[in-house]
């Protein structure tokens, strides 16, 4: 039985990991910032710490065969300190002490946003480059990450960064509930005049990419320092998207609209002044998220199918379902 540390074992993505690694038989460690009921109910061991404390990071994977590096610092607002502390030093730190306790693999949570350029991606693969100038320091900071991690691949330590794109389901505690509290108050748009093509990612596949990236893991095999688009592989438009996921929750689908230029020119003017006033909490609109809803992005996930044998094998048609059985059983929400 194999030993996998997850950072982040309690998050949404983290603890579908640690279901998917438990349910072939394996081992768990969570190492987050605090303390998981859910977890404690799994009988998984955690250990509690902060990213950017190096002993604490090698304490909780001393012992371990693999890591999968998922905690993060995320969100499109903030100071640019708190996301290099979190993402660069704490990935820097999660490197380090794989190397000094001789940990085989090291499996990396990244994001496709490294590679948003403000502009539509309709199809590409993972040749695409990193941008010159980030709209966010989210994107920024994953990106530096995701160069160490591949940058470390080694006879030592074989390294994987995988590019989830925005993951859903039931239980979610990010995009799901944004857009439905979104709605229920009125406020959510549908951005630009027509829809281009967008991709997601159900959470339970995006976990099992995670634990098939991690058995076929060699540093001298196809997946040795290399990126690699996750997806459902099912393209939609955004209004489809967002409209499916409204529907689950038994609200009536979005269609009022406001321009792309709009949103971009709103979320210009809502950063600026947020950074006048010092305000913490994320601004309405910013442009990263304006030029995201605007625009293309669904990636060819060959690469993956491929070299580790990636099959999404809950369709975008079947998680909308067991959202809208979740819900049913969470009338709270």
């Amino acid at each position: 039985m194999a030993l996998a540390v997850v950072t982040g074992g309690g998050g949404f993505l983290g603890s579908a990991i640690v279901r998917a690694w438990l349910a072939d038989g394996n081992r768990v460690r969570s190492f987050s910032r605090q303390r998981y009921r859910c977890l404690e109910e799994w009988g998984v061991e955690q250990i509690q710490g902060d990213l950017a404390n190096g002993q604490a990071v090698s304490k909780a994977i001393k012992g371990s065969d693999l890591v999968f590096h998922c905690a993060a610092k995320a969100g499109v607002w903030g100071p640019a300190e708190v996301y290099e502390r979190a993402n660069v030093l704490g990935t820097k730190n999660v490197i380090a002490a794989c190397k000094l306790h001789n940990v085989e693999k090291l499996v990396f949570t990244s994001s496709p946003s490294v590679v948003f350029a403000g502009t539509d991606q309709a199809g590409v693969d993972e040749s695409v480059p990193y941008p010159k100038r980030f709209l966010a320091h989210y994107p920024r900071t994953k990106a530096k990450a995701e160069a160490m991690v591949n940058l470390a691949n080694s006879e030592d330590l074989a390294t994987v960064s995988l590019r989830p794109h925005l993951i859903w389901g039931p239980g979610d505690p990010h995009l799901v509930p944004r857009l439905i509290e979104k709605a229920r108050l009125g406020r959510l748009r549908l951005v630009g005049d027509q829809d281009g093509l967008v991709d997601s990612v159900y959470v339970d596949n995006a976990a099992q990419a995670h634990v098939m990236a991690a058995k076929h893991l060699q540093f001298d095999s196809a997946l040795g320092g290399k990126n690699y688009f996750i997806t459902n592989g099912e393209p939609c438009t955004m209004a489809e998207l967002i409209n499916g996921i409204l529907a689950t929750a038994g609200l009536l689908p979005i269609e009022k609209r406001v321009s792309g230029k709009m949103a971009y020119t709103a979320g210009a003017f809502f950063e600026m002044l947020y950074r006048c006033v010092g305000a913490k909490k994320e601004p309405p609109m910013t442009r990263f998220v304006a030029r995201q809803l605007a625009t293309a992005h669904w990636f060819d996930i060959s690469a993956a199918q491929r070299d580790f044998d990636y099959q999404p094998l809950v369709s975008h048609r079947e998680g909308l379902q067991r959202l809208r059985a979740w819900f049913q059983d969470h009338p709270q929400f």
